[in-house]
């Protein structure tokens, strides 16, 4: 007997901590949320779909499906927003010109060496000439001012204060470069063909502009 009026007496005094009322409340406005969710959602159903009796637990069950979807969409975005930002670093860092003789070279000889190393399955090395072929080609055309010191973002940056469409398609073209040469992506033939075609379809482009030729330094 004195047994169970201690025990009660304990049960008392843990029910009247300030922790459990606060945890007990909190519980008590989950449930409450949680049931208003779900009348809400079957009323919104009720009205689409009058003719359907819509129960709680059915409403409860796409209530915790469409929590799922949101929570989907959310990582998902976190991941493309997380994906973007490594890869813009990427672009803000790396130099695709490492010498004065890539600088010096056009962008055809450029085409023929990438032609060459891919023809020995060197894919990694002809991405590498086929992207400083397209950066040399703008860089004749005035589209930009190709320098050892900078980077594939500081491109973009130019090209896209002259036409944001021709920047867009550099960013592409500089990001599957970047991936390839620094990030050690491995290719095959398909890609690279693939890679070739955008290239090439940028270098086929016709626009009006002068020219210039590469200055040393």
């Amino acid at each position: 007997m004195l047994d169970a009026e201690k025990a009660r007496k304990e049960l008392k005094d843990i029910l009247n901590q300030k922790e459990y009322r606060v945890y007990d409340e909190s519980q008590g406005l989950l449930a409450s949320w949680w049931d208003s969710a779900k009348e809400w959602i079957a009323k919104k159903l009720s009205a689409l779909f009058p003719s359907v009796n819509i129960s709680e637990s059915a409403a409860g069950s796409i209530l915790i499906f469409i929590m799922a979807v949101v929570l989907l969409l959310l990582a998902l975005t976190a991941f493309l927003l997380f994906r973007n930002h490594r890869r813009n670093r990427s672009l803000r860092k790396q130099k695709p010109l490492q010498s004065m003789q890539e600088l010096n070279w056009s962008f055809s000889k450029h085409l023929m060496e990438a032609e060459k190393l891919a023809g020995n399955g060197e894919y990694t090395g002809a991405v590498r000439h086929l992207f400083l072929a397209i950066l040399l080609n703008f860089h004749e055309k005035s589209w930009l001012e190709a320098r050892i010191w900078k980077t594939n973002w500081e491109y973009y940056e130019e090209l896209r204060k002259e036409n944001q469409k021709r920047a867009e398609q550099f960013y592409q073209l500089a990001l599957f470069f970047d991936e390839v040469t620094y990030g050690e992506r491995k290719i095959g033939k398909e890609e690279f063909v693939k890679f070739q075609s955008n290239i090439m379809k940028e270098l086929n482009r016709e626009e009006k502009g002068g020219k210039k030729s590469i200055e040393k330094g």
